[in-house]
C-alpha cells in the first residue's frame, strides 16, 4: 500500500510502499480517507520535534486523520463506520496509570508514543490499524472534514482546562484573543466567537490575506503584532479575559500575562525552540499574584475531547470549512500539501472517498 513517510536520510515527505497491516485482537482495520497537515508535521520533517519508531529507517507521517472501518475484527465497530483516531498510544504496547485512567494526554515523556510524531507510525497511509478504544465515531455528513476532529480536540481540551482554573469564583469573561492565525487559530477563533462578546486574533500578515479575510468574516478584530505587540493589547484595544496562544513565539508567554485583564487566564499551546531573552521577572510575578491571573500549558487531548470536537465540527459553517482547506492532493503529489506559502491555510492528503 502507499504511505507518506519521512526517512532518516531525507527531510521531505516521501511516497513509500509498505505492506497492508493486519489488525491484532482488539484492533480494527481502517481505510484512510483524508489526513490533514499541520505545523507539527513540518517540525517532524525538519527534525525539531518527534522521533522515529525504534529500529526503523522511516516513519509514516500524519496524525490528523479520518477513515472508514474496513474490518471491525470483533471490536464492536461496524464495517463502513467513519472514525477519527486519537494520537497517543501505550509505549511498547504496555499500559500505565495514565492510560488506565483514560488520560494519556497527561502522561509525561517516555510514558507514551504519538502516531506520526514520536515513536510510532502515523495515519498517512491507505490503511492503518488501531484499538477500537482510540477510534471516535464521526457522522458521515461531516466525513469529508473529519480530519479536523484532532485539531479541534486540542482546543476542546485547552478551553476545558483554562476554564477549570476559573471555576472557584464567579468568572464572567467578555473578551478573548487568539495568538496565531493558522488553521488551528482560526478554528479556535470561530469557537470563541460563539461564546464571547468581543474576540481578537493576532497575526503577522499584510492585507489582503486569506486568513485576515476569514478573521473579518468570523466577526473578529485582526491585530497585526508588528504594529501592536501582545503586551500592548490593553492600551490599543482592551485587556483580555482569555488568551489562547498558538504561535510557539516564546515572548508571547510573558506578554500574555501583561495583556490579560484582572482574573484572566492564558493557555499556551505553542512549542518554541530554546530562546534566551530578558524579562522583568518581578513585574511578571506581581501581575499574576496581585491581579489573580493564570497561565497554563496544555498538549494533546483524549477521547472525550475528540467526542466534543465531533459535535463542534458539525456546527462549523460550510463557508469556513471551504475557506480553510486550501489544498487537497493525492499521495502521488504530496509535496503540494507541505508547501508553506501565504495562500496555504490547511492542506489535506486524500487517499480515498466514501
Amino acid at each position: 500500500m502507499k504511505v507518506i513517510g519521512v526517512t532518516r536520510d531525507d527531510d521531505g515527505p516521501q511516497l513509500l510502499e509498505r505492506e497492508r497491516p493486519s489488525p491484532d485482537p482488539g484492533e480494527a482495520l481502517v481505510r484512510t480517507l483524508r489526513v490533514g497537515v499541520d505545523g507539527t508535521d513540518h517540525e517532524v520533517l525538519n527534525g525539531s520535534h518527534g522521533g522515529f519508531p525504534d529500529g526503523t529507517d522511516h516513519m509514516v507521517l500524519g496524525h490528523e486523520a479520518v477513515g472508514v472501518v474496513e474490518e471491525p475484527n470483533g471490536t464492536g465497530l461496524e464495517t463502513g463506520q467513519v472514525v477519527a483516531p486519537t494520537v497517543r498510544r501505550k509505549p511498547n504496547g504496555e499500559t500505565n496509570e495514565y492510560f488506565r485512567r483514560g488520560e494519556p494526554d497527561m502522561a509525561p515523556d517516555g510514558e507514551y508514543t504519538e502516531r506520526g510524531i514520536v515513536g510510532d507510525h502515523g495515519f498517512m497511509a491507505e490503511y492503518f490499524t488501531s484499538p477500537a478504544d482510540f477510534l471516535v465515531p464521526v457522522p458521515e455528513s461531516v466525513a469529508e472534514y473529519g480530519f479536523l476532529v484532532e485539531p479541534l480536540s486540542i482546543t476542546e481540551k485547552a478551553n476545558e482546562h483554562a476554564y477549570a482554573t476559573r471555576e472557584p469564583f464567579d468568572w464572567r469573561p467578555e473578551s478573548a484573543c487568539v495568538l496565531g492565525n493558522g488553521s488551528l487559530g482560526l478554528l479556535t477563533l470561530w469557537m470563541l466567537e460563539q461564546e464571547y462578546d468581543r474576540t481578537y486574533c493576532v497575526g503577522r500578515r499584510d492585507r489582503p490575506d486569506p486568513t485576515v479575510d476569514i478573521i473579518d468574516d468570523i466577526g473578529s478584530t485582526y491585530v497585526d503584532s508588528r504594529e501592536t505587540p501582545v503586551d500592548e493589547l490593553p492600551d490599543a484595544h482592551e485587556a483580555m479575559d482569555y488568551i489562547y496562544e498558538a504561535t510557539g513565539f516564546a515572548p508571547h508567554a510573558f506578554q500574555t500575562v501583561k495583556a490579560l485583564d484582572q482574573n484572566g487566564v492564558g493557555v499556551l499551546l505553542g512549542i518554541p525552540e530554546p530562546w534566551e531573552f530578558e524579562v522583568d521577572g518581578g513585574s511578571l510575578h506581581n501581575e499574576i499574584v496581585l491581579h489573580n491571573k493564570c497561565l497554563i500549558g496544555t498538549v494533546n487531548s483524549h477521547v472525550s475531547h475528540f467526542e466534543d470536537a465531533v459535535e463542534t465540527l458539525q456546527e462549523l459553517p460550510e463557508w469556513l470549512l471551504d475557506d480553510l482547506v486550501t489544498t487537497v492532493t493525492d499521495p502521488e503529489h504530496v509535496e503540494a500539501a507541505f508547501e508553506d506559502g501565504d495562500d496555504q491555510i490547511k492542506a489535506v492528503v486524500e487517499f480515498d472517498s466514501l
